[in-house]
């Protein structure tokens, strides 16, 4: 079914096209909200937020941008929104040492990574642990798959600002894996 079709269905007041929205969509919000938001209770309250949002506010898209950047923006910034009220959450997200984000890893000691499973593993906590604007321009770039114009609408961050960035949390999240030679060895 082609999007503007699905639009015109939900306008229209049929149910099945709307879930047919979330669920395809769905691992899209989840996964921005998720990079921004630790807690899972709260990512699920604020993914509900940007279907309901989206319910919403469909009949004001115009298709300036693909249906699934539209939806991604809405999220992140229901997401960035959610940290701004609660400024107690947003204050533990800025303040993240890098230096202290082993935790888990160091419980698992590189030598004892071996699987692929646990590689990936291991990059995943990395890169939560990154601040959270950087973890979100990683996650829908390389995870996503996302272009820069549709992260640059997403985020409302000029395309040099997101080139850099993306720079930046490849750079953290590559010393953090240097600190692991074991690790780097096996990967390559």
């Amino acid at each position: 079914m082609e999007e503007n079709q699905l639009i015109e269905q939900i306008i229209g007041g049929n149910t099945h096209a709307f879930r047919f929205l979330v669920k395809k969509y769905e691992r899209l919000v989840f996964h921005i909200v998720g990079r921004l938001i630790d807690q899972q209770a709260d990512i699920e309250d604020i993914s509900q937020n940007v279907f309901v949002k989206v319910y919403k506010k469909l009949p004001e898209f115009r298709g300036a941008s693909k249906l699934s950047t539209w939806i991604g923006t809405i999220a992140y910034r229901e997401a960035i929104d959610f940290l701004k009220k609660n400024k107690r959450a947003f204050q533990g997200l800025e303040n993240l040492n890098l230096t202290d984000s082993l935790t888990l890893v160091e419980t698992n000691h590189p030598e004892n990574i071996r699987t692929k499973a646990e590689r990936v593993a291991l990059i995943k906590s990395l890169i939560v642990e990154l601040p959270p604007v950087y973890r979100t321009i990683l996650s829908l770039y390389h995870i996503e798959e996302l272009s820069y114009k549709e992260i640059e609408k997403i985020t409302d961050m000029p395309e040099g600002t997101l080139k850099s960035y993306l720079h930046r949390a490849r750079q953290l999240l590559k010393s953090q894996l240097l600190k692991h030679p074991t690790f780097v060895e096996e990967w390559l």
